[in-house]
């Protein structure tokens, strides 16, 4: 019996030894899921994280690329029709692209320091994105030009048959609209042969950038004794550069020499009045134009010149009509008066757009004597 007992002993220990082992076998099996699960939270936290960082990232990159777009969108219009912002910064040496330079650096007075800090390759992504920028300006204002003009023409002039607003084959000197705009100053489109002449591109008769167009003439007509009499003061001219930088609505008060409203008061008592509503702001309130420029007006002469024109797509050359140098010629006459008396010449000009534009007052083509004559001023010498 002793035997048995220490059997039956033997036995109950091994059972009691044999539940000890089993014991922590089945605990991984119950600790193994929660763990697992845990590091899956803990590895979804963390490539949310990323995912944030990744995020905010490409949207400060994006915000980034829309600013310089935005602000390109100037250059064109206002810097220069042709020439590349990189050619602005490197060409200092001739006087047209120093002046342009000049013109940058007041549309974009943040571009020379920024560009100074910037590794190349960034400076180069700046770049694009302007001329893209640019790019994308001058093609919104071709196709806004593209419909204005046409129904400008069509109302003005009456061509028969009208332009269609759609077809650019029903313009250019096919369109007796169209050919009377767009005729050199020299010539005179009511004459039967100077039409068949310009046509047939026929000796003494192809249009070339060397001749001003009639568009440019105030009423289209132009004095052969003094070409500069009612030069740039064309009323399509005009239509057009304030539908692009003030508002379409704007091109329909052009007439007469009045003030009209003024423009950037106007707008300034707007968001006043509006605080805390979203206004759509104008090109020139966007780029802070106060006053009309010499290559803002050469912009606009391009523009006119297409939107006349026959051609379908924006080119630099129109057969024998360099848009280029027609463009220069504008700047020139503008920026590089020969003498003192054509630059006050130019300079009232240019103070005659900005009133017609702006609504700016005339006082300040009053001369010394005209103020001196004015009642209150008379009077106050009086009472002296």
């Amino acid at each position: 019996m002793p035997h048995t007992e220490d059997s039956l002993s033997h036995i109950e220990d091994q059972q009691y030894h044999d539940d000890d082992l089993e014991q922590p076998s089945s605990e991984p099996s119950q600790a193994q899921p929660a763990f697992v699960q845990a590091r899956q939270r803990r590895r979804i936290a963390e490539l949310e994280e990323k995912l944030v960082t990744l995020k905010s990232g490409r949207a400060a990159k994006e915000r980034q690329v829309n600013y310089y777009m935005a602000q390109g969108r100037a250059l064109r219009r206002v810097v220069a029709l042709f020439d590349n912002i990189e050619d602005e910064e490197t060409s200092l040496e001739q006087d047209r692209l120093q002046a342009g330079y000049v013109t940058l650096m007041g549309t974009l007075p943040w571009f020379y320091k920024k560009s100074s800090d910037m590794d190349y390759d960034d400076y180069v992504h700046m770049l694009k994105m302007l001329r893209q920028g640019a790019d994308s300006a001058r093609g919104d204002d071709t196709s806004k030009l593209k419909a204005l003009v046409s129904e400008w023409v069509n109302h003005e002039l009456k061509p028969d048959p009208p332009i269609d607003m759609d077809d650019k084959h029903t313009r250019g000197f096919i369109n007796d609209g169209c050919g009377r705009l767009l005729c050199p100053a020299e010539l005179d489109w009511n004459n039967p042969v100077v039409r068949v002449g310009i046509r047939d591109r026929t000796e003494g008769y192809i249009v070339t950038d060397l001749s001003f167009p009639a568009y440019l003439y105030e009423k289209y007509t132009t004095n052969s004794d003094n070409l500069e009499e009612g030069l740039f003061k064309g009323k399509i001219l005009l239509q057009s550069y304030k539908a692009v930088f003030t508002l379409p609505s704007s091109a329909k008060d052009v007439e007469g020499d009045s003030d009209g409203g003024d423009v950037i008061e106007n707008n300034r008592c707007a968001k006043k009045a509006f605080s805390g509503v979203k206004v759509k702001k104008h090109v020139a309130q966007i780029i802070k134009m106060e006053k009309v420029t010499p290559r803002s007006i050469a912009y606009i002469a391009c523009q006119v010149r297409f939107a006349l024109s026959s051609v379908t797509s924006w080119r630099s050359i129109d057969s024998d009509f360099d848009y280029m140098q027609f463009w220069k010629t504008i700047v020139d006459f503008f920026e590089r008066p020969p003498g003192q008396d054509t630059r006050r010449r130019v300079d009232k000009l240019l103070k005659w757009w900005t009133r017609k534009v702006f609504g700016r007052s005339c006082c300040d083509d009053l001369t010394d004597d005209a103020w001196a004559n004015l009642s209150v001023n008379v009077l106050a010498r009086q009472r002296a």
